[in-house]
C-alpha cells in the first residue's frame, strides 16, 4: 500500500492543547521510550526563555502533565525556568496497565546536589535495571540516566521505560514508523509526533463540526500518524503532517478541513477570525497543505479570546 505524507498546517487555534516547544530528542531520552508510544512532546525551555510568544503561550495552555512534572522537579531543587534546557514527555501503552506517561528531563542538573536533596527526603533507593528508583513529590519516581538527565514518571511507568532501555521489551527504534516521523521533524525547533490514535484525535479538534460527518467515520482509520513543528521567527507559524494511506483519503481530508474551517468561523470571536483568515488551504493529487501565521500581535490577541482557554482543555 503506497503511503501518502499529507502536509497539513493547521491553524493554531485548533491545535492549542497539543502544542509544545522542543529540540532534538537526546539519546538518553529515546533509549527509555518503549515501542507502543503513543505521543512524544518534548519542550526546548530555552526556546520558551528566549521567546515573549512562546513564554506567553506556555503561560496561557500548560497542561496539567507539565505542571505536575514541573512540581517535582521543583522538589529535588531543580529549578525548571533556570535549570532545564529540555523536557520531553513521552506517552505509551503499558499492557493491562494502559496509557502511561514519563518525563525525561536534561540541563545543567547537579547530579550531587539532586540526589543529596532525594536521600535526605527519602529512604534507600529500590535497584532495578541497575539503575536507583527514588520516590518524589507527586507520587512519583525518579532515576538518573546520566549525570544531567533525570528519568521521571508513576513506578510503573519508570520501570517500563528502563526495561526499553535494558533490552528486555521493545524500544521506540522497533517502531519504525513513529522513528522515522521524528527522524522527518526533530531538526526543527519544535516538534511532537503522534500514532494512529494520536492523530485522530488531533484531527477530531481541527475538524470541528465536521468530525460529525459519516464522511470522517469512514476516513480515520486510514490515518496512520502524524508529525507537527511549530516556531516563532517574526510571530508563529505551523507546520502539520499526517501520514494517510493513500492519495484519496488526503483529498477527502483535505474538503473535510476547509467545512471545519468554515464551521468555526461561525462561531469565532473577531480574534478567531483573523486567524482563520491568516489560515490557506490548497491539496493537489498527493498532498494537503494548509498554512498558519501570525504576528505577534494578532496571536496575543488570539491568547485573550476565550475561545483560546476552551480549546486548550
Amino acid at each position: 500500500m503506497n503511503k501518502t505524507r499529507t502536509n497539513i498546517l493547521l491553524c493554531v487555534v485548533a491545535l492549542l492543547g497539543t502544542v509544545a516547544w522542543a529540540s532534538p530528542m537526546s539519546s538518553s531520552a529515546r533509549s527509555v521510550i518503549p515501542s507502543e508510544v503513543q505521543q512524544i512532546i518534548s519542550l526546548d525551555y530555552r526556546i520558551v526563555r528566549s521567546s515573549d510568544t512562546a513564554t506567553a503561550l506556555k503561560s496561557q495552555v500548560m497542561p496539567d502533565s507539565l505542571k505536575e512534572f514541573e512540581g517535582a522537579l521543583k522538589g529535588i531543587d531543580v529549578d525548571p525556568g533556570k535549570d532545564l534546557e529540555s523536557l520531553t514527555f513521552a506517552s505509551f501503552r503499558n499492557g493491562k496497565r494502559g496509557l502511561k506517561t514519563i518525563g525525561v528531563a536534561s540541563g545543567s542538573i547537579s547530579f550531587t546536589v539532586v540526589l543529596k536533596k532525594i536521600q535526605a527526603q527519602t529512604a534507600k533507593p529500590v535497584k532495578y535495571q541497575g539503575s536507583d528508583l527514588y520516590p518524589v513529590s507527586g507520587g512519583m519516581s525518579a532515576t538518573f540516566l546520566d549525570d544531567s538527565t533525570l528519568l521521571l514518571g508513576d513506578d510503573s511507568a519508570v520501570r517500563a521505560a528502563l526495561n526499553a532501555r535494558a533490552g528486555s521489551s521493545p524500544g521506540l527504534d522497533s517502531n519504525l514508523r513513529v522513528s522515522h516521523m521524528i527522524d522527518f521533524v526533530e531538526k526543527a525547533p519544535v516538534w511532537s509526533v503522534l500514532d494512529e490514535q494520536g492523530s485522530q484525535d488531533l484531527l477530531l479538534s481541527a475538524l470541528g463540526g465536521a468530525a460529525k460527518l459519516p464522511a470522517y467515520e469512514n476516513l480515520k482509520n486510514r490515518v496512520l500518524g502524524s508529525d507537527y513543528e511549530m516556531n516563532f521567527k517574526r510571530g508563529v507559524s505551523l507546520r502539520i503532517d499526517v501520514l494517510a494511506s493513500d492519495a484519496s483519503t488526503s483529498a477527502q481530508l483535505s474538503s473535510l478541513l476547509k467545512m471545519g474551517a468554515l464551521y468555526k468561523k461561525l462561531t469565532a470571536t473577531p480574534a478567531q477570525k483573523i486567524a482563520l483568515q491568516n489560515m490557506t488551504v490548497s491539496s493537489g493529487s498527493s498532498d494537503l497543505q494548509m498554512h498558519f501565521r501570525a504576528d505577534p500581535k494578532q496571536f496575543q490577541d488570539l491568547l485573550h479570546s476565550q475561545f483560546f482557554a476552551t480549546a486548550a482543555r
